[in-house]
């Protein structure tokens, strides 16, 4: 029995499976984690279990998986973004609520390395990284009427000498499970800053009350800090480096993707599995049933065609980020990968959740039953949909291909 601590919350991990740290992304040991984190996922559900992948975080920690993007020399494996987004897909077919978790974990880490370890904080905080600290981050207040207006309530204010954090934010998935938070405020004068900061320091008061239709154990709640001591050495100025928030966007989809690979799974099962079959049915035998055949490969091209869509624009993105110059990405190849992750968005939501509702159709009723868990792939992707509503990525595609106005710039940082 393993005990976690997170955020002044202490819990028990029951299991004693461990894993060696990971020295490439193809593996027997990468294999062997994407199998117990989606068996323990399997077994919370089939318990119906209110429990969170506690397990699986602690894995992932053992294991190294939030180091990857870190070159050798400091404690990686130095995988690309495209291999990166590889990894995300393949943890949400495991577990989807795992590879949300690390979003804003993933996203810190190409941050932190794009702009280089120049100065101390980023170092600090890229050693932390390799020895197997996860990042979340707290950004969106309910207050906010505009995502992309950096307006904030939350406040880091210096008290002589001291500074001090309070506030609330909301969405803050991942920081239940995280070793750090990623606080955006606004400073004494105004100014946006930020300040990573234990989860376990006190005042710092994490809620487990998110309520959402899907993506259920992500942890994207509620987190207050109330009085908390913030070291010097913790702030920095916020700086907008990046023209474009597509790694963040394009994220989702990639859990989306990895939703998918299961869909298309469970569906073949289904079919396997039947022995009953309709009056109106074209064979006697469900998996001979040619209609039936026909929704299944359906359901796996829409499977095939959002990952390839996701590794295509990781590969924009990569390009992007390797332009930086000190810490700034290329204008041009930012606003492409950003054009990219948004014509991916608007396919792939509609695709999914098409293949989402096809999964019931070559199941019959019996795959309706609450014991079988397939709306989990319908509730969760809708969920992971919701994010940046895709009818405003639809406008602005149609805006710059017929007009050639760019895409939306918004001072967005999380």
């Amino acid at each position: 029995m393993v005990n976690f601590e997170q955020g002044r919350k202490s819990v028990d991990i029951i299991g004693d499976e461990s894993l060696s740290q990971l020295t490439k992304i193809d593996s027997p040991e990468f294999e062997a984690l994407l199998s117990i984190i989606a068996r323990d996922a399997r077994e919370r559900r089939d318990t119906n279990s209110d429990y969170g992948p506690y397990k699986a975080m602690k894995l992932i920690r053992e294991s190294r998986l939030g180091a990857i993007l870190l070159p050798p020399e400091l404690g990686g494996i130095g995988a690309s973004i495209r291999e990166l987004f590889y990894v995300v897909i393949r943890l949400a077919e495991a577990d989807p609520d795992v590879a949300h978790i690390l979003r804003s974990h993933y996203r810190r880490v190409e941050q932190l390395i794009r702009e280089g370890t120049r100065e101390e904080e980023n170092k600090a905080l890229l050693e932390k990284v390799a020895d197997g600290a996860i990042f979340g981050s707290a950004f969106t207040e309910i207050s906010t009427h505009n995502v992309g207006k950096l307006v904030f309530e939350t406040t880091i204010t210096e008290q002589d000498g001291n500074f001090r954090l309070n506030g609330t934010k909301y969405f803050t998935t991942g920081t239940l499970y995280s070793d750090f938070v990623n606080v955006t405020a606004s400073g004494s004068d105004g100014e946006v800053i930020s300040a990573t900061i234990p989860t376990n320091r006190e005042g710092v008061i994490i809620e487990d009350d998110w309520d959402g239709i899907g993506q259920r154990f992500t942890g994207s709640g509620t987190t207050r800090f109330q009085n908390v001591v913030v070291h010097k050495e913790e702030i920095v100025k916020v700086e907008n480096k990046t023209s474009f928030n597509s790694f963040a966007q394009l994220y989702l989809h990639a859990v989306i993707a990895g939703i998918l690979r299961s869909v298309e799974t469970d569906a073949s099962n289904l079919v396997k599995a039947r022995k009953r079959t309709f009056s109106f049915a074209a064979a006697e035998v469900p998996k001979e049933d040619p209609q039936l055949l026909q929704v299944i490969g359906e359901i796996s091209s829409i499977a095939f065609t959002a990952e390839s869509l996701v590794l295509t624009a990781a590969e924009a993105i990569e390009k992007a980020s390797k332009s930086a110059i000190n810490g700034v990405i290329d204008y041009h190849l930012s606003h492409h990968a950003s054009l990219l992750a948004s014509q991916a968005k608007v396919i792939i939501d509609s695709l999914a959740l098409k293949a989402s509702t096809l999964l019931f159709d070559v199941g019959g009723a019996s795959a309706t039953k609450q014991s079988a868990h397939l709306d989990r792939h319908w509730r969760n992707i809708r969920t992971l949909a919701s994010h940046n509503p895709t009818v405003y990525k639809a406008r602005a595609i149609g805006d710059y291909i017929v007009n050639g106005k760019h895409l939306p710039l918004k001072e967005v940082y999380f």
